[in-house]
């Protein structure tokens, strides 16, 4: 059984920033980068909702959210959709138009790590996750975060600018689930629109939100 568990967008841990993005460096983040990537994901998801949900004990959180980070997300370091910023205390995992989690392996691991009940209701909410996804191709951002040592200085905003404006200039869908609602003002802000709400059981609140492409300005 393929398991595409609660999104991350659903697990992104994105904070509004009273900083800029102009200037920053975008860059790939590709496989060589992924422990760095990896470790950074980890401290910022550390207080997210459905994460902790997930795994209430900190041991288990950190045995298992490698594993988990990897399987949602982490095909976008080795096809070049990943991205980072100031070295790698930002990381944004987008997955291309056709290309999804590795359910399989979400699957699995969420069966032999979580509790009977927490799993349960995940399938419960990735069923009505269907409900929400497009069926028109799209980019998908299952996990972006950023280190909390360097939140507040517009390295969540440089991420998503620098994402967005590509789908701008393709045209292209782009889709998230917020599982932190302190996050959606700053999704709202790039363009993004809440969907809709989901809530199974003892699960956090979960939002789909979808954002269309925006018009370019002149000379963009």
């Amino acid at each position: 059984m393929e398991l595409k568990f609660f999104s991350d967008s659903t697990l992104d841990e994105v904070h509004p920033s009273n900083g800029t993005s102009m200037g920053m460096k975008v860059e790939a983040a590709t496989a060589t980068d992924e422990e760095a990537a990896i470790a950074t994901l980890a401290l910022a998801f550390a207080g997210d909702p459905m994460m902790r949900w997930s795994w209430p004990d900190p041991r288990d959180y950190l045995e298992n959210f490698s594993a988990f980070a990897m399987a949602f997300g982490g095909t976008a370091l080795l096809k070049g959709t990943a991205h980072r910023v100031d070295g790698c205390a930002g990381i944004a995992l987008w997955l291309a138009p056709g290309v999804e989690p590795d359910g399989r392996a979400l699957g699995q691991l969420m069966r032999t790590t979580v509790k009977a009940e927490v799993l349960m209701e995940g399938i419960l909410i990735m069923e009505q996750k269907m409900n929400y996804q497009p069926k028109q191709p799209h980019w998908y951002l299952p996990l972006i975060g950023i280190d909390p040592a360097h939140q507040g200085k517009g390295l969540g905003t440089a991420l998503l600018q620098h994402a967005l404006a590509q789908c701008d200039r393709d045209g292209s869908l782009a889709y998230l689930e917020s599982s932190n609602p302190t996050n959606i003002g700053l999704y709202q802000r790039q363009g993004f629109e809440v969907q809709g709400r989901i809530q199974i059981g003892s699960s956090p609140e979960l939002f789909p939100m979808l954002r269309k492409p925006q018009r370019m300005s002149c000379g963009t």
